[in-house]
């Protein structure tokens, strides 16, 4: 594919927003010397009438130079007025990358390197296209891991995968670059567990499955993770969703989202908390809204216990629930 004019490449996550500008800026200079070839602007000095004159700079060696710009977040749409301006009629021989980082990028700007070239999200898929991502990570790494390996590193990292790059790059420190490993070779390396979402640990209660549902609480209240009471709200938002729906005429999730106010996003919550009430009935839901009051109440000083005994105790009993409730119907 030939290089654009200008690049965007967003994401919330550093260390990948790192990586998809080297991979990108690697693409673009396809080969050549990227010390002769790229010029990098960063920091809190440069403005972007800077970023307009480095573009419009004619190529020194080679037939094409590259300018990444730094953190063009920090910029106001006032500021981005040069830009957008030269984005109407970008320099054939440049290819822009700006970088967004912090702050609220332009939307006049956005909109204008949707026009003039392309944007990059360096964020992670949701759903399966995460697994596709990580694998496609593990692919192009310096290391080759196995299927056991690789499925170790996928539920260890949870949803911290900005530490996979530094992972790969330890690993092949360790034991060489294109080296077999197993998980046994990768185990010692893996460093502490990563952060999971929420939502494993109320899918867990769902299944009933207390094993998981009490993994996933324990790195939920890890060092650095959660308030207790944080996901004792999640919680309670979960079983409330179904109590709301608990005897009401939603015929599908549609109705469902609109009885529980989700208007205009994602209507999935609303069809999992449906289908789960139908599941499970009126009296373990009832039950379900009472074990959380109850745990409510111990957090805040009822009862002398530490509060991630309180949780294991009250995850155990919804996952109890959700056991109890027998198989979820076949998909159709």
């Amino acid at each position: 594919m030939a290089p654009l004019p200008a690049y965007l490449v967003r994401g919330d996550q550093p260390a990948l927003l790192a990586d998809a500008v080297r991979h990108l800026v690697g693409e673009l200079v396809a080969g050549g010397d990227a010390g002769l070839m790229t010029e990098e602007l960063a920091g809190d000095e440069y403005t972007l009438r800077a970023v307009v004159d480095a573009a419009q700079t004619p190529p020194f060696f080679g037939d094409r130079r590259v300018v990444v710009a730094r953190d063009v977040g920090r910029f106001s749409t006032h500021d981005a007025e040069p830009l957008v301006a030269y984005l109407r009629d970008p320099l054939v021989t440049t290819s822009l990358v700006l970088v967004a980082g912090g702050g609220q990028l332009s939307r006049a700007l956005v909109d204008a390197v949707r026009k003039a070239g392309h944007i990059v999200d360096a964020g992670v898929p949701g759903g399966k296209g995460r697994a596709s991502w990580l694998a496609a990570r593990l692919k192009e790494g310096p290391v080759r891991l196995d299927a056991r390996a690789s499925a170790l590193v996928a539920e260890h990292l949870g949803d911290d995968v900005d530490r996979l790059a530094s992972l790969l790059e330890m690993l092949a420190s360790a034991y060489g670059a294109g080296a077999r490993l197993g998980p046994e070779e990768v185990a010692p390396l893996l460093g502490g567990a990563g952060s999971v979402a929420p939502w494993d640990l109320t899918d867990a209660i769902d299944r009933g499955d207390t094993a998981v549902a009490l993994s996933v609480l324990r790195r939920l209240v890890g060092p650095g993770a959660r308030h207790p009471l944080v996901i004792l709200a999640t919680l309670h938002s979960h079983f409330a969703r179904m109590l709301r729906l608990d005897g009401a005429d939603a015929a599908d999730e549609t109705a469902a989202a609109a009885l529980l106010g989700m208007g205009g996003g994602s209507t999935f919550p609303a069809k999992k908390a449906l289908l789960q009430v139908r599941r499970m009935g009126h009296a373990p839901v009832a039950r379900a809204i009472h074990l959380l009051a109850e745990a409510d109440l111990a957090l805040k000083g009822a009862v002398d216990w530490p509060a991630e005994v309180v949780l294991e105790v009250l995850v155990a009993r919804l996952s109890g629930l959700g056991r109890a409730a027998g198989p979820r119907p076949a998909r159709r």
